[in-house]
């Protein structure tokens, strides 16, 4: 037994509510179980009861058993003199608020349904390979489900939005800033991500209006900030030219790279090598001057692969790394790559801005993802092998945040489909 299916039973009444009483016999009518707090202090805030015939307005505690007050310190804490009931598994000891006045208790254990009890059992400690409900979730009301699975998308979105929203605040509401910042993370995927962010970090993005008028120059701030250009002399003709413009923009814009993380090239394919993807970023800036405000223009997913289109420069054609040559061929950002990009970069920064602007664009965001083919991860297969195949996008990253922020933490009963599980 969790406290977390106690808060579900008191939350949505799962219980017989008709002829309720406290353990000392107190007729209990509850006009409102309160505000369910996520935080410190009491578990609801602001309840209306009635006790024994005497309304009450308070906060409710709850726990497994009575005498978790005392192992939790509570009596000792002013933020709960204001507990007006206890609401307990078991009640196995009396409680009192600091003036020693006794706090009524409700024990749910010989309220609550047999069959209740007995479906949480099973859901929580079932074997399992994947998630707890991995047997019985593709049973689930297809329409419920996918209606949920439509929420789930908004909630990973609204997730996604801190990070922009701090970017925002640091940028002083540029909006091209921030956008730069969160394409320069996702350019680095995984593995160069937190290294790529922290060359965005490391360059106002003034700079980079400044320079973007030359993809030369944007190469040799986002490479030197990097730290790709190294100190000593090279006999690679590129580098050494990138190397003598990185050094004239560092003495003109005071640039400074401490804080950078170096990038990665172990356990990578040689096409997202760093360097390749530095290429790639830069000629997109140097193409597209505006690329936030043409992103938030478009809509549709072949006007984005326009708009995303481009190649590192000539010298990346035949070469991965300074100085190496390897096979002819363009470094062209692929289809699959730029999927990525509207996925991780264009659906929260849009989400963000539409929402900044006083817009309702729930729709059109959608629209968007359900325009495009679902990803495939672990997680995703995992929801495939139990028989929840998403068809898109939209789909896909639902079922990340339903596995992030409710399967994995075991929070079945704050799930739309854990509640239809306990209730068949």
């Amino acid at each position: 037994m969790k406290e977390d299916f106690l808060h579900y039973l008191w939350k949505f009444q799962k219980f017989q509510v008709r002829e309720l009483h406290t353990v000392a016999r107190e007729k209990i009518e509850i006009i409102t179980p309160g505000q369910h707090n996520h935080l410190s202090g009491p578990d609801f805030f602001d309840a209306r009861l009635r006790i024994g015939g005497q309304l009450w307005a308070g906060n409710v505690e709850i726990h497994i058993r009575s005498s978790h007050w005392y192992a939790h310190g509570h009596e000792k804490d002013r933020a709960y003199d204001n507990v007006v009931l206890h609401v307990v598994w078991e009640d196995d000891a009396p409680v009192f608020r600091g003036d020693n006045t006794r706090i009524p208790a409700l024990e749910l254990k010989t309220v609550t349904p047999d069959n209740l009890q007995q479906n949480y059992r099973k859901l929580l400690k079932n074997s399992c390979s994947f998630i707890n409900c991995e047997k019985s979730m593709a049973r689930v009301d297809p329409f419920l489900r996918d209606a949920y699975l439509e929420r789930l998308f908004f909630e990973r979105m609204e997730r996604k939005s801190v990070t922009v929203l701090q970017d925002l605040k640091r940028s002083g509401n540029d909006w091209e800033a921030v956008f730069f910042r969160q394409l320069m993370r996702n350019f680095g995927l995984k593995i160069n991500g937190e290294s790529f962010r922290s060359v965005a970090d490391s360059i106002d993005f003034k700079v980079v209006r400044k320079v973007q008028h030359e993809v030369l120059l944007m190469e040799a701030l986002l490479f030197g900030q990097a730290g790709l250009l190294g100190e000593d002399e090279t006999p690679d003709t590129y580098m050494k030219v990138l190397r003598k413009e990185y050094l004239y923009l560092q003495r003109k814009f005071g640039l400074s790279s401490a804080g950078v993380v170096p990038p990665y090239f172990h356990r990578l394919r040689p096409a997202n090598f760093p360097t390749v993807r530095l290429s790639q970023l830069a000629n997109l800036y140097c193409q597209r001057k505006t690329l936030f405000t043409l992103v938030m223009e478009t809509d549709r997913v072949a006007d984005f692969y326009s708009v995303l289109e481009s190649s590192a420069s000539p010298y990346w054609d035949d070469h991965y790394t300074f100085g190496k040559i390897s096979g002819k061929h363009r470094k062209v950002v692929s289809r699959n790559f730029m999927d990525l990009l509207i996925v991780n970069t264009v659906l929260p920064v849009k989400f963000c801005y539409m929402r900044y602007l006083g817009r309702e664009a729930d729709e059109r965001l959608l629209e968007l993802a359900r325009s495009l083919n679902p990803e495939k991860n672990s997680i995703t297969a995992g929801y495939t092998g139990i028989g929840i195949k998403p068809g898109d996008v939209a789909d896909s990253q639902a079922l990340l945040q339903l596995y992030h922020a409710y399967c994995s933490e075991n929070r079945c009963v704050e799930c739309t489909i854990g509640h239809q599980l306990l209730k068949t």
